[in-house]
């Protein structure tokens, strides 16, 4: 009986781990089989290039919900030709409304260099001992095994010695200057943008997307406004095709790679 009720709970262990490798494994087929019928579709014509979609309307658009101040009545002006943030004297041509395009420059040369060390070494000593216990400290010596020194019973050393370095090193360089659209105009005034740009050269395409939240009054004369403005800035710089497969490992050894521990 014991052994039958071993033999359930391991397989009571077991089935839920073999389930979730299939499922995984059905998982990644689904998807390698996918990959594998458009890189066929793709032979000898490489990547194509995505149809122009409305960002709004992709399955994983989702609208950008922020902190929102409370609203303040506009002050009343006197009667004037001249708007009040305005960059031209008849009207102002930075995007300001949802469909309308600026562009975004990107422009990140970014290095850093971080050292780390740490050295600790302890020493401790201790003793104790007992010179006097109502005269009974002669008596130690027939309790215990050996020959016993009163004034030094007990004696303890330690020592602990610990050694740390680190060093971290990043350097990244990228400058590319691309259009957006605004996609939504928050309560508070700010701007959603989201621009997406594809590039094939021979059978390689590169793709490039950025989507974050600006304030208009960032927007320069030239409708244009820099990466380092950007709230929550989500910029993507990627590509697929031949040389990008070729760099990749297969899906057979990523998915070993997660499942074994070692």
């Amino acid at each position: 009986m014991k052994t039958k009720k071993k033999d359930r709970v391991m397989t009571s262990r077991i089935l839920p781990s073999a389930l979730k490798l299939a499922t995984l494994a059905v998982a990644m087929g689904s998807l390698s089989a996918c990959n594998t019928l458009s890189r066929l579709s793709e032979i000898g014509d490489g990547p194509q290039v995505s149809a122009i979609q409305n960002p709004t309307q992709k399955p994983n658009y989702q609208p950008v919900s922020m902190p929102m101040p409370q609203p303040v009545a506009p002050p009343a002006n006197a009667n004037s030709l001249w708007r009040p943030g305005s960059r031209a004297f008849f009207k102002d041509q930075r995007a300001k409304d949802v469909g309308d395009i600026l562009t975004v420059a990107v422009s990140i040369n970014d290095s850093a260099n971080f050292q780390t060390s740490l050295a600790r070494t302890r020493d401790s000593s201790e003793d104790a001992g007992i010179t006097g216990l109502l005269g009974f400290e002669g008596q130690l010596g027939k309790v215990l095994p050996d020959a016993v020194d009163p004034a030094n019973l007990v004696g303890t050393t330690g020592s602990s010695t610990n050694a740390n370095s680190g060093a971290t090193g990043r350097t990244e360089s990228m400058t590319v200057n691309m259009a957006a659209v605004i996609t939504q105009v928050l309560p508070n005034g700010n701007l959603v943008i989201s621009g997406k740009q594809e590039i094939r050269v021979n059978y390689e395409l590169r793709e490039l997307s950025v989507q974050g939240i600006i304030r208009p009054e960032d927007i320069s004369s030239s409708n244009s406004v820099t990466y380092d403005k950007i709230a929550e800035a989500r910029i993507h710089y990627g590509g697929r095709g031949v040389a990008s497969d070729v760099t990749q490992p297969r899906y057979g050894q990523q998915l070993l790679d997660v499942i074994l521990p070692f």
